[in-house]
């Protein structure tokens, strides 16, 4: 069975946890490319939840797409992060 390594910001799975948090990542807080990829430290799952509202979507990239109404920036000022 294969392994695969997540990243919190977007979604985007890799073979290993090197090549995940070497990379810099489209949707990193601080803006595009301005970090790496954060590896989500999570266990792989059929639906992945939003730790500030609930929502939950089948992926980790098409649950942070969305803005959360409960972010704590203040509602859609930021988005959906996975529990």
């Amino acid at each position: 069975m294969v392994t695969f390594y997540y990243c919190e910001y977007c979604g985007t799975k890799r073979k290993s946890e090197t090549s995940i948090t070497s990379i810099t990542c489209l949707s990193h807080p601080s803006g595009p490319n301005r970090g790496n990829h954060k590896l989500y430290e999570g266990e792989e799952k059929s639906k992945y939840a939003c730790k500030y509202c609930g929502k939950d979507s089948s992926s980790i990239a098409k649950l942070i797409t969305g803005a959360c109404r409960k972010h704590p920036d203040g509602a859609n000022k930021g988005k959906h992060a996975p529990e």
